[in-house]
């Protein structure tokens, strides 16, 4: 492989945004969002990051499902030249303020599904930013508005919670439009990714994964797959969460490195909706399904 081509994930991420701006990068809930939409949301999104006056390496936790706010997130965190931290939505306070307080996180990305852990806990932690994400925020009107509304009053999927000074995703992103993005030097041994362990022999401890590391990663993974793969036509159903590492490098990074299609898949205990979607799909892989 050559794992020395780019610097940074941020030069290979932009040349992926470029080649394959008209393909889909991600599907979710029937609505498909292109490389291009990737490109310009996450550019915005890192913008405001720079905005609220954080620096190149500090910490940001993104705590979420499979929604495409998560890779507008980590293309964003990337890009302002912050370190992402994937974060486990099902922690308790308990467990999310260890990993707060271990990483020293900054800032949080939260679907507000979980912001009343958030709200447990924040106190406790060095996060003096929240960006909060509905379900529906990337879907087009009124889908999105249909979609958060059941959500929160039909399923009641949203405990009540109190976040004063929290901003909603879609205004982080109106805000960054008009901030100025200036294009931070990330080096190969700049840290990209805090990736925390599962902590079965003891407390949680986060991985500092590299710039380096996880392009040559990328590069390895793609040149084992290169013979049976055809770069901007591949499309993987993802029911793995891309809080995981392994989903994170699989499905969310290698596959914007070749322009293929990610399937989002929310909740995979929904057996019925999987279903659906996998016969829906001409998919050309699936991780973490027997």
């Amino acid at each position: 492989i050559e794992a020395s081509q780019y610097q940074s994930l941020v030069g290979l991420m932009a040349d992926s945004f470029a080649k394959y701006a008209n393909r889909t990068a991600y599907s979710f809930m029937g609505q498909d969002i292109s490389y291009a939409q990737t490109d310009v949301k996450s550019q915005a999104l890192a913008a405001y990051f720079q905005s609220l006056g954080l620096e190149k390496g500090d910490r940001v936790a993104i705590m979420m499902p499979n929604v495409p706010q998560y890779p507008v997130a980590v293309a964003a965190i990337l890009r302002a030249g912050l370190v992402v931290v994937n974060v486990n939505p099902l922690y308790t306070p308990r467990e999310l303020e260890y990993q707060l307080k271990d990483s020293g996180a900054k800032a949080i990305v939260i679907i507000e599904n979980f912001a009343v852990t958030l709200q447990k806990c924040l106190a406790e932690t060095q996060i003096n930013h929240v960006v909060l994400c509905a379900m529906g925020d990337m879907l087009s009107m009124p889908k999105g508005a249909v979609v958060n509304f059941v959500v929160r009053n039909v399923k009641s999927l949203v405990p009540d919670f109190e976040l004063p000074g929290a901003i909603k995703f879609n205004q982080a992103l109106s805000l960054g439009e008009r901030a100025t993005f200036v294009k931070p030097v990330v080096t190969s041994d700049d840290i990209a990714v805090l990736q925390y362990t599962g902590g079965t022999t003891g407390r949680s401890r986060g991985a500092m994964l590299t710039h380096a590391n996880l392009v040559a990663n990328i590069r390895q993974i793609n040149a084992w797959f290169a013979a049976e793969r055809i770069d901007g036509a591949e499309i993987m159903i993802t029911p793995l969460p891309l809080y995981h590492v392994y989903a994170l490098m699989c499905n969310c990074l290698c596959y914007m490195d070749t322009g293929g299609h990610n399937l989002l898949i929310t909740d995979p205990r929904n057996l019925k909706r999987l279903i659906a979607e996998l016969r829906s799909w001409k998919f050309t892989a699936i991780t973490g399904v027997n």
